[in-house]
């Protein structure tokens, strides 16, 4: 079983890659999410998760240049930083506390909200900026099946569109984006 801090590492990875790979002038190219660039992808990462640390469990993360300045030294910055927050030991042992969630390990929140929510916007930013959308299509299949059960809530939070009809075959991933509300 892998750890929180391997999944990060892992899926911050791919999506640093994409980060990496976004061409001149792409930043402000129009991205999947109704209203939102390329760049807001990015912001969308780097802004909301340091709150939900900070409420929930008193972390602050290191905090980098304005996404609109650099969104790439932006990204590098708070992936890193919560990377070092999972690599700590010491963090299995904390617990976030959220009036939505619970009381649940740091490591285990951080995978659940956070590191799922790095893995799907990659696609995002992929088809933003013209790169490859490939997803991996195991954890495409294990996300859509932990989500499933949880189809009213997920629409009722407004974090996620309106399902969009796919065939009944096709693949994980676009099975996942369609549940999602995109339009793989």
């Amino acid at each position: 079983m892998t750890t929180a801090a391997e999944e990060h590492r892992s899926i911050a990875g791919a999506f640093t890659d994409r980060v990496h790979g976004v061409r001149p002038g792409a930043w402000d190219d129009p991205a999947p999410c109704a209203g939102w660039v390329a760049r807001d992808v990015v912001r969308h990462l780097v802004e909301w998760f340091p709150g939900f640390l900070k409420a929930g469990a008193g972390v602050d993360l290191p905090i980098g240049p304005s996404v609109d300045d650099d969104p790439v030294a932006a990204w590098t910055v708070h992936s890193d930083g919560v990377q070092v927050l999972l690599d700590d030991p010491a963090t299995a042992a904390r617990v976030l506390a959220d009036p939505h969630v619970g009381e649940l390990p740091l490591d285990r929140a951080i995978d659940q909200f956070y590191t799922a929510d790095v893995f799907l916007h990659t696609w995002d930013l992929a088809r933003a900026t013209g790169q490859d959308e490939q997803l991996d299509p195991d954890k495409c299949a294990l996300m859509l099946e932990g989500m499933l059960p949880f189809d009213e809530a997920l629409r009722a939070s407004g974090h996620y569109g309106p399902r969009t009809v796919v065939a009944d075959d096709a693949n994980a991933q676009t099975r996942l984006l369609a549940f999602i509300g995109r339009t793989p």
